[in-house]
């Protein structure tokens, strides 16, 4: 049976080809293989000459890289040299080995975009990609020199899922969003957006059976995020971070945000989307590009100042 979902994603691989992104499978070690689309003139360029700055969108946990970011990667193009990965059991991304933490995916992303010859970009991520992203930015901040975050938080803590739990029901992060059914996929578009579209029920049928692969390992990603509390990393980073937030965001709300940009001090930056959810990007993404593009832009101008 035709699958529209499955339909939708290779028209949108076809289309980010025809833009100027190429799927390359990296092997970060033996066993370990992350797919990273990569800017096809980055694979050619064989000179010395100056590369444009890197932009890396790390995806959320509801999709792949492409599928979150293709609007955001299409329109960087010309600007920017955008890579867009998939996070291990992601798309193409596989491992062998048993470490489901954020630790491993920001390792494996870092190692990954070494190989490919990256030494400073700029982190873009939303929800999940956040998290790995504060990891990135945390542990490797000579590769990180700055970030931009949206509906995301800098760990999963133990009260933060509780608060989660309690808001939403379940025991876990994986009842909402490694939904079971078509009612569940509902549930989970209508908490990540300001206001669901009208939909019909086939599309989310066929969500449910082309977005959900390797339950039983992206279940324990879930698992692994969370962090005890007195176990959470104290908010030392030394990048410049600006949070663009959906106005509306049910998940993390703008408590959430006030709090991370209070931790995180004068390097931090906020601001707020009318009218956006937590899957701001997807739900209004020429707005998210254009806002997008102006803290890109303020980063590199002062970069290039320092």
């Amino acid at each position: 049976m035709v699958n529209f979902v499955k339909i939708l994603e290779t028209l949108v691989n076809w289309a980010v080809k025809l833009a100027g992104l190429t799927p390359k499978l990296v092997e970060i070690e033996p066993g370990t293989v992350l797919n990273i689309w990569v800017p096809t003139e980055t694979l050619k360029n064989t000179t010395k000459v100056a590369q444009k700055p890197v932009v890396v969108l790390l995806h959320s946990f509801a999709a792949n890289g492409i599928l979150t970011w293709f609007f955001q990667a299409i329109s960087l193009l010309g600007t920017y040299s955008v890579y867009v990965p998939d996070f291990i059991f992601f798309g193409d991304s596989v491992t062998d080995k048993l470490d489901r933490t954020s630790d491993f995916q920001a390792e494996c992303l870092a190692k990954g975009l070494q190989k490919l010859g990256v030494k400073k970009c700029t982190i873009v991520g939303l929800s999940y990609g956040g998290m790995v992203g504060f990891n990135l930015a945390r542990n490797y901040p000579d590769l990180v020199e700055s970030m931009v975050v949206t509906g995301t938080v800098m760990e999963m803590t133990e009260s933060i899922m509780a608060a989660g739990m309690a808001k939403f029901g379940g025991e876990s992060w994986s009842d909402l969003l490694m939904p079971e059914s078509v009612d569940g996929v509902k549930e989970m578009m209508t908490v990540g957006t300001h206001k669901l579209p009208w939909l019909p029920n086939i599309f989310y049928k066929h969500s449910l059976e082309a977005m959900f692969d390797n339950r039983k390992e992206k279940n324990e990603l879930l698992k692994a995020l969370v962090v005890r509390d007195k176990d959470a990393a104290a908010p030392n980073y030394t990048q410049r971070i600006h949070l663009l937030w959906g106005e509306d965001d049910k998940i993390f709300n703008s408590e959430f945000a006030e709090n991370i940009k209070r931790k995180l001090g004068d390097n931090a930056s906020l601001e707020y989307m009318e009218k956006a959810g937590h899957l701001a990007p997807l739900e209004r993404p020429f707005v998210y590009t254009q806002q997008l593009k102006k803290v890109l832009a303020s980063f590199h101008t002062q970069l290039k100042q320092e």
